[in-house]
């Protein structure tokens, strides 16, 4: 009797662990269920810029534009970043997106979207569902082409720059620079002259191929760029933009997100789980940089509307009233190391710019000698006008021209010498330093890109896809669930009772930190599925050997669970390690499935050892027994 009294006695569990195992179960459901309710297709309308905002003046223009064209909506509303529509279908999602766009013009992005069906209750504590990647559903795909033909543009116009300062260095005399098909030419008065010149670019400029041309009885040379200088800038133009663009998708803090080349000018762009698709695709597309200019003070201003010679007519941002500032650039927008928004000593919005070493000494240089005269920023975006027209079959034909528009947004007195750091205001919104802050934090795009193309992944193919890995999940789970049943009886069921709770603490972290499920990811699950109860197969074992070698059942079964842990986290530490490896060198779907294995180990290991102990107690730690169901 007294040796049941002391087994008992060291069958005891804490009281604090229940309420662990209660918690940790509670919070579990709440964060699970919200995947109980799956998104709808909707359509998201916001402005083109920061500056514009989609109210409800916008939303019944869209409302009535799909109403006229016969095409249901439900759950229209105006949300703080911009009007969203659902629709029923996949395919009423395209035709409502092309509706809606030609009804509102340029001035706004309408993107595809996935619009929450959760309830209230459950958003309230920040439950939502857990993101499905591109794979399976939700999310976009972009594919962004790189206008090569502004690569060669910026080349020729920096190298035009650069050799007239040569040229001047040099005392060389020329008439004209100007540019042709891959390459520049210079016009020449003297035949000497022309030899100078000939003799001092082949020394410093190897990347072109020169040759002395006759045109109209002038003297020329032509600066062609080698093929391999050409290939050179193009590759040059699609990696720049792939590290942008993979910089502005971290900004916008999606997970699991793929930026990649296709081809010799275009770039894939993969953002699974994005609920905000509007702000993704003006945030991604827009090719946005600045240009420090002197406002001209030797002109008080255009005659007729024509700009002096040595200047340019841009207008103001707010007021458009016209600003003639000089054509030499102090700095460029591709110098810009940090960009951060904020609010001046008025509380009006401001965007603190941080220049590399070399812009800083640029920036300092023209404001030396320039204090008390009038510096503007000008705000430089490459822009893509959509026309749509009848062709001769009758069909509709859309057609994009690519545009660029310069606003000054800011022109200010310089007070003192500049250096590397300084401050632009003017702004209009918050909202709009934000988003100038993170255009210049992110990085100049090399080229400016259009959108060719913009989709989400068909119903069927993303149905398919979920059917398949939910079926492969819960027929693992289910044949381990009967293995260990036949193979254990009761301790079976425990450990498949855990194992339940194991899948569902999955869930929840993965919909709590926002990490997005796939494929790679549902196949973490199902091996997670097998190595939890690999930690109960080493428990059972070892309160079998126990049980063999004469030990009481309740000290076989304490025995069990001690003897085993260190086994248990040996071997989950090894896993996890692993894990961590994938997800430190992987990419996509190999980080996805770090990410779901990583937590299916931790989880495991509380679920194994703990939540397993918990219900043993319970069934075995208060009475006298002479025999275990094992």
């Amino acid at each position: 009797m007294q040796v049941i009294i002391d087994e008992r006695i060291i069958m005891r569990y804490p009281l604090w662990k229940y309420i662990l195992i209660v918690i940790v179960l509670l919070v579990s459901a709440i964060y699970s269920l919200p995947n109980l309710y799956p998104d709808e297709p909707a359509i998201q309308i916001s402005g083109a810029n920061a500056g514009v905002k989609a109210d409800k003046t916008v939303l019944s223009q869209a409302e009535t534009a799909l109403k006229q064209a016969g095409l249901k909506f439900h759950g229209s509303e105006v949300q703080a970043k911009g009007v969203l529509l659902r629709v029923n279908t996949s395919d009423e999602q395209l035709k409502a997106q092309e509706i809606v766009r030609r009804a509102l013009g340029d001035g706004y992005v309408v993107a595809l979207n996935l619009a929450p069906t959760t309830p209230e209750w459950l958003l309230s504590l920040n439950a939502a569902p857990m993101k499905l990647g591109l794979d399976l559903r939700g999310g976009v795909h972009f594919l962004l082409e790189v206008d090569m033909s502004k690569v060669l543009e910026q080349r020729q116009e920096t190298y035009a720059t650069d050799i007239k300062a040569k040229f001047r260095e040099a005392k060389v005399a020329y008439r004209t620079v100007a540019d042709i098909t891959n390459g520049l030419t210079i016009k020449f008065a003297k035949e000497e002259d022309r030899t100078a010149a000939k003799e001092l670019l082949a020394r410093e400029y190897r990347e072109f191929v020169l040759v002395p041309a006759m045109r109209d009885n002038e003297l020329y040379l032509d600066l062609a760029f080698a093929p391999e200088k050409l290939k050179e800038f193009s590759d040059y133009a699609i990696e720049q933009n792939l590290t942008t663009l993979r910089n502005r998708v971290n900004e916008l803090g999606v997970a699991e997100a793929v930026v990649q080349r296709q081809g010799a000018n275009r770039i894939v762009v993969q953002l699974p789980g994005v609920q905000d698709t509007a702000e993704a695709k003006r945030v991604l597309g827009r090719t946005a940089t600045l240009e420090f200019r002197f406002v001209d003070w030797e002109h008080q201003g255009a005659v007729d509307g024509i700009a002096p010679a040595g200047t340019e007519i841009f207008p103001m941002n707010k007021t458009k009233e016209p600003v003639l500032l000089q054509r030499k650039k102090i700095v460029t927008g591709d110098r810009v190391v940090n960009a951060q928004s904020g609010f001046d000593e008025y509380s009006n919005p401001q965007v603190n710019i941080t220049l590399d070493g070399r812009g800083g000494k640029m920036m300092a240089d023209a404001t030396r000698d320039n204090v008390g005269k009038q510096m503007a920023v000008l705000f430089v975006e490459h822009k893509q006008r959509i026309k749509f027209t009848t062709d001769a079959n009758g069909q509709t034909v859309e057609i994009r021209e690519p545009y660029v528009e310069k606003n000054v947004i800011n022109r200010a007195t310089v007070q003192s010498m500049l250096g590397q750091q300084f401050r632009i205001t003017g702004l209009d919104s918050p909202e709009e330093g934000k988003e100038l802050a993170l255009l210049l934090r992110a990085g100049a795009l090399a080229a400016p890109m259009y959108f060719v193309e913009e989709r989400t992944i068909g119903p069927s193919l993303g149905q398919d896809n979920i059917d398949k890995g939910l079926l492969s999940t819960q027929v693992g789970f289910l044949a381990v669930a009967i293995m260990m049943v036949v193979v254990y009886r009761l301790f079976g069921l425990v450990a498949n009772i855990a194992l339940f709770m194991n899948v569902a603490m999955m869930i929840a972290v993965m919909s709590a930190i926002g990490a997005a499920l796939s494929l790679p990811g549902i196949a973490g699950i199902v091996l997670t599925v097998g190595m939890a109860v690999d930690a109960n197969v080493l428990i059972y074992e070892r309160i079998r050997e126990e049980l063999r070698a004469g030990q009481s059942p309740q000290s076989a079964i304490m025995a069990g669970y001690d003897r085993a842990y260190t086994t248990i986290l040996d071997a989950n530490l090894t896993t996890l390690i692993v894990a961590f490896i994938l997800f430190a060198v992987g990419t996509g779907p190999v980080k996805g499935f770090a990410v779901t294995l990583s937590i299916g180990i931790i989880c495991s290991m509380f679920t194994a050892i703990t939540v397993t102990r918990a219900v043993v107690q319970l069934i075995y730690g208060n009475r006298r027994v002479t025999k275990l169901s094992i």
